[in-house]
Parts: structure tokens; sequence; C-alpha cells
């Protein structure tokens, strides 16, 4: 929606009469989406929700500890120092299967220790494979296949998980493992850590760029034992895709030239034969791109771009047809992870149907509230005006202001809008209404958004943001959410409101639309209202898309 007035004017407008307001409270009885892995816990009805058990549709039953999921005894103390003294439901999940080695889809709610959820397994195995590693002698660990790759959609992202990993530290208060983030202004590790966190496009570009000789590519390649894919339903559509498609090849290969080295006793050549495949449109945005309507058996063979290495042409003595003959059967030697809180399967081109085919044996491990509101959640629906919209704005906020007496400790509200001029206006107004906070967007400097994120973290107050702070960055204790402008898909508007009623305490959230508005709120609220997963707000159709997308532009447009 339009926030064009300043605030001199917004102060003559005075509400001739009430909004349109929806208060919804947690009271219809939910059936949850079920886990396709469901362990040791199962969710609560909303109807059954109050502040004493509230925490049993986030924690798994309390006869479940670290421990009898497979976690080592001194990485359980190193979580109980953390106060971690319980998995959640979805950590009970998703650890045994990861622990198990085989490649895993974890997707579920935001604020549901989804990154917990990986990274102990991963620490604990690794931990495992360094103490086995340490008895032998003058041996490079490295190449046991022992390295942890994380990739993430921004450097705020990475930076979070390498903290989260971090803190995580034995008795004598030093972290389990060595953790490196490998973006922004971090420069390629000198030592190899145990787990590197990167985005892709900063890997790939130390991988060629920097490494013209490919020296390090072969050996970092090769080193690599663990991937996982934080944030995946982003990674692998849009403009990530094509990069994280090319690291997947690469390991892939990998992964196949060691097992075909194995099997006849030679050593095969390095990873770095694989640029000589470069012509064979390894590309998946082909096959995304094509229509939802075509046959099934188009598309048997899905894996990555390998449909087109049929060819017979020789390259250094390897033929691309040993590509296709050995693509289908070796021994693996990665593990494959990829964690989402909104994962749509409806469709050959969505981050779920992409994964249902490049891996097709993966473990699917799913949140009890996946594409579903929070029975934690408590939400209003306020139908706005060009008129209206900036008082009911600032209402908002000091209303949110109000709840300090039944919220403890500091008070935090997210103010989401859907560009960066609607967040500088949204910041104007709120400040010349005597409401100061902090501004989030990509249009800000990486030193202002992290000293602004720290201080929100720190001190509370109103953090005006653009959907950069929506996804994977954990802020606790956010007990308001206002959208100024409506999300222009469900996948947003599921990603803004988990910014509250996270790790099982309760949250508001304010949603303000315009009447542009009106066929994704209904989407979104006839889901809920029928207890069905929102999820179904994701049209199939075209048109549908395309008209959420125009009428979204138009809103945005109003703003300039």
């Amino acid at each position: 929606m339009i926030l064009q007035h300043s605030i001199s004017i917004c102060k003559l407008w005075r509400l001739s009469s009430p909004p349109n307001l929806i208060l919804v409270r947690p009271s219809v009885a939910y059936q949850p989406h079920c886990c396709r892995i469901r362990a040791f816990g199962s969710a609560v009805s909303a109807s059954k929700v109050t502040e004493t058990n509230t925490n049993e549709t986030f924690f798994a039953e309390e006869s479940v500890s670290w421990t009898s999921l497979g976690v080592s005894e001194s990485l359980s103390r190193a979580l109980s120092s953390i106060g971690l003294h319980r998995p959640s439901l979805i950590q009970a999940a998703c650890i045994p299967s990861i622990l198990s080695g085989v490649d895993v889809v974890v997707a579920a709610e935001t604020g549901s220790g989804k990154t917990h959820g990986y990274l102990v397994p991963l620490i604990d195995k690794l931990c495992q494979i360094s103490d086995s590693s340490g008895a032998i002698a003058g041996q490079d660990v490295r190449k046991h296949n022992r390295l942890a790759l994380v990739l993430c959609p921004n450097v705020m992202l990475c930076e979070q998980v390498v903290r989260m990993a971090n803190s995580l530290c034995n008795d004598r208060g030093t972290p389990l493992l060595s953790i490196a983030a490998v973006c922004g202004r971090q420069v390629w590790p000198v030592k190899e850590p145990d787990v590197m966190v990167s985005t892709p496009a900063a890997l790939l570009n130390y991988l060629y760029s920097i490494d013209p000789e490919r020296r390090r590519r072969s050996e970092f390649i090769r080193s690599v034992k663990y991937v996982v894919f934080d944030e995946a339903d982003m990674l692998l559509c849009g403009s990530f895709q094509n990069q994280v498609v090319r690291l997947i090849n690469m390991l892939r290969f990998d992964e196949k030239q060691l097992s075909r080295s194995k099997n006849s006793g030679a050593e095969m050549s390095s990873i770095s034969d694989l640029e000589e495949f470069r012509d064979l449109k390894a590309d998946y945005g082909e096959d995304a791109d094509a229509d939802e309507d075509e046959d099934e058996d188009e598309d048997e063979d899905t894996e990555v771009g390998e449909d087109k290495a049929n060819l017979e042409t020789d390259t250094k003595g390897l033929k691309r047809r040993d590509w296709r003959r050995v693509r289908k059967i070796y021994e693996r030697s990665k593990q494959y992870i990829f964690v989402a809180a909104t994962l749509p399967e409806n469709g050959k081109r969505t981050a779920g149907g992409v994964l249902k085919r490049m891996f097709p044996e993966a473990t699917w491990v799913s949140g009890n509230y996946l594409h579903q509101h929070s029975p934690r959640l408590e939400q209003r629906w306020i139908e706005v005006s060009v008129e209206t919209q900036v008082d009911i704005l600032i209402n908002a906020v000091e209303n949110g202001k109000s709840m300090a007496d039944s919220v403890p400790g500091v008070l935090r509200t997210m103010v989401f809008a859907n560009t960066v001029d609607a967040v500088e206006a949204v910041a104007n107004i709120l400040t010349g209404a005597g409401l100061e906070c902090f501004r989030y967007h990509s249009d800000s400097s990486l030193e202002e958004r992290t000293k602004n994120l720290l201080d929100f973290q720190q001190k509370g107050g109103v953090f005006v943001c653009t959907d950069a702070a929506a996804r994977g960055i954990d802020i606790p204790n956010v007990s308001h959410v206002i959208q100024a402008e409506f999300a222009t898909s469900a996948v947003d508007f599921l990603h803004r409101v988990g910014r509250t009623a996270r790790a099982g305490q309760p949250g508001l959230v304010t949603s303000l639309y315009s009447e542009s508005n009106r066929d994704l709120v209904a989407a979104i609220r006839h889901a809920e209202k029928i207890e069905e997963p929102v999820e179904k707000a994701f049209s199939r159709k075209r048109s549908f898309r395309n008209k959420i997308k125009k009428r979204g532009r138009e809103a945005s447009s109003h703003m300039r």
C-alpha cells in the first residue's frame, strides 16, 4: 500500500469510522501437517494452546534428550550450556536422519530450530572424524573427506550460522570445531576449517577467479563431506539457481570420479576435468523452464544437466558417454542436506519439485506447521485506504509498545515494506511521529545494516525493513510484526510472520492490506479457515501469479 503522504499531512487526518479490523486469535483447532518423518512428539491443536503448554508446540517430549537422539555427551553438555536443554520437535525428527548419513530435506516453519537441527549432527559427526583422524599421525585430515560446507543466500545469514556454531564449546570454553565464513570481506582461510559457511557466488569466485590453476578447487571439492543448503527454496530458484546447480554438479562429479577410481583401481582425473564438459549445457535452467504440462517421461533423467552428456567425444582419455554411464550407480561419498521454511511442491519448477527430481531418494522431514500459521500467533487484519493507512500504521506501532507490560524483556517490533523507497517512507513517517526506528534494506552498507541489526537485537525498539530481514536472520523475542505493505506472495508472508512466535513464544502480527491485496489475503485466510497449509495459496496458474505481481508493482509505483 502507498505511504506517500508526509507526516505533517497525516497529523490532520483522523479516522471518521473504525477501520475494518479483524482480530484472529488462536482459537481454531488445527489439524497439523504431519511430518513424513515425525519423531518423539506431535503438535498440540491450537485450541489447547495456553501459556502453560505453549512450548508443547515447539519442544519434543520430555523423555527425548540430545543423547537419546545419538548426540555425544560432550556436545549435549555444550548445548545445555547455552540454554538448549531439550531438542525441538523438528530437531528430534531430523537429527537421527542426518546422523544416518542419508540425504535429507528439512522443511519446517520458521523459528522451529532448523539451524541447530543440522549443525548439531554435523558437528557431532565431524568431532568423531577428528578424533579418529588424530590417531593417524602425519596425515592431512582433509584427505579423509571431512569438511562441512554450508551455503546461505546472504552474508548476514552466513555470519549468523558461524556465530551459532562457535557458541558450541567444550568444557574449556573453546569452540568444538573450527568455523570460517567465506563471504563479504572474509577471505579464504589460511588453514582449512572444519565447517565453511559461504554464499554460492563467493565460493565460486574463490574456486575459479582466484584459483586459476585449479589446485584449490580440486582439493576443496574432494575434501567436502557434508553439504548444507540453508534457505534451499531461495537457493534453488531465481538468480541463485545456476550457481547452486553448478556447485552440485561439481560435487557429484567428484563423487563419481572417486567411486570409479575405487572400483577400477586406477586414480581418476581430478575435478578439474569437469571443465572439459563446460559445453554440455550443465545448466538446470533449461529443464526448470520446461512447460509444466510436459510428459513425465521427458524428465526421466533429472540429475542436473547430465542428460546433456551422452556425446561420444573424447577428452583427455575420458569419453563423455562415460559420464552418462556412471551417473546413476556410484558409491556415494558426500551427504546433501536441504533446509527451508517454505518448500512448495506443486509444480516442477518449484523448489520442492526440483528437489524431488534431483534427489529422489532423499529423506524428507516436515514440520508440524509447515506453510501454516503458528498456533501461538495472534493475527490482526486491517484493510486500509490511502487516506487511512498512515494513521493506522502509527496506531499499530504505538499499540505494539503497549505490550510492554505483558511481554518480558526488551520489546521489539518489526515493520515490513516491499521496497527500499517504501522502507524509507515508513521510517520517515514514524520518525516524524516521534517513534524512533532502525532501517534495514539493500541500499544501506553492510556495516550500517550490521550495526542497526545489532542495536535492534540489544536495545529493542522498531525495525523497519524489506524482506531481506525476513529470511533466516534470527532476532530473538520479536513480539510484534507489522506489514505496512502486504507481502506480494504467500511465501514472503510466511517468512515475515515467522519473525515472531518463535521457539515456543507467543507473537502478534498486524497486517495492513488494500484492495489490491485482497486476492492474496483471501487465499491465505481461506487456507487458514479450512485448516489447510497456506501452501494452498500458491497458485499453479500463471494468471493468478501475474495478477498478484502486477498489483504489487502498481502499489509500489504509487510510492514513487
